[in-house]
């Protein structure tokens, strides 16, 4: 059973812990990164995707258009900064457009 604490701590701390204790980290970062896709790319781009995985620090795309995937390939770098900003950390540090 759970220790109990009686000290009072905020609920973000409380969130922050239970996170770390349960090692959720990981998921939590896979889901922020599909959002964070979703959000930067906008309608245009995301109609043609169909896959947002992140692995280790590699985020696969995988995507319908062969258009829209060579263009998106000359801006690898910007994409992956823009992401890492929105997500507040440096998460991403490879990007695989499939």
């Amino acid at each position: 059973m759970a220790k109990r604490n009686n000290e009072h701590i905020s609920i973000q701390d409380a969130l922050k812990e239970f996170v770390e204790t349960n090692k959720l980290q990981k998921g939590l970062n896979k889901v922020n990164v599909a959002e964070a896709w979703a959000k930067l790319m906008g309608n245009g781009v995301n109609n043609y995707t169909t896959a947002v995985n992140l692995e280790r620090e590699t985020l696969h795309v995988q995507l319908s258009s062969s258009v829209l995937r060579e263009e998106l390939s000359y801006g690898k770098e910007k994409i992956i900064t823009m992401l890492n900003e929105e997500l507040g950390k440096e998460i991403i540090k490879k990007l695989i457009l499939r």
